[in-house]
């Protein structure tokens, strides 16, 4: 876990002031549907920082940055990959593919998707409904 998580400056920086934008637009839409713990990390090899929403242990989701960058990632498990086939024909055409093409692993169906708008918005909050029914009213 990071010592101190980065300021809105930092971050404008990183990401560049559209980009920026995005990621808040982002958080806000997660923070509308979600109450959860909200944790900031190193972003590994690939990117400079991770920002994970947990509750009760799990992970929803977790944002990525790095330099003009946005990463946000979602890892579907056995049974959440049979209800994504039931939500599938709701879904735009590009989150599908990206899907399809996710790398599936042992523990789970690892997508990464990185937004540079917030058309997909509706799509993305859609697949956090399959990890877990919103929580906030």
């Amino acid at each position: 876990m990071l010592e101190k998580m980065p300021s809105p400056l930092i971050m404008t920086e990183l990401l560049g002031q559209s980009l920026y934008e995005v990621w808040q637009a982002l958080c806000s839409a997660i923070d509308e549907k979600y109450d959860m713990e909200r944790l900031w990390n190193t972003g590994g090899k690939n990117w400079t920082y991770e920002y994970k929403y947990r509750r009760g242990g799990k992970t929803l989701c977790s944002l990525y940055a790095k330099s003009n960058r946005i990463g946000f990632m979602i890892i579907f498990g056995k049974e959440e990959r049979t209800k994504f086939e039931t939500v599938r024909d709701t879904l735009s055409k590009a989150i599908c593919r990206q899907y399809d093409e996710a790398q599936t692993y042992h523990d789970g169906k690892w997508v990464m998707f990185e937004p540079t708008n917030t058309t997909a918005f509706e799509d993305y909050m859609k697949l956090l409904a399959i990890k877990r029914k919103p929580n906030r009213k």
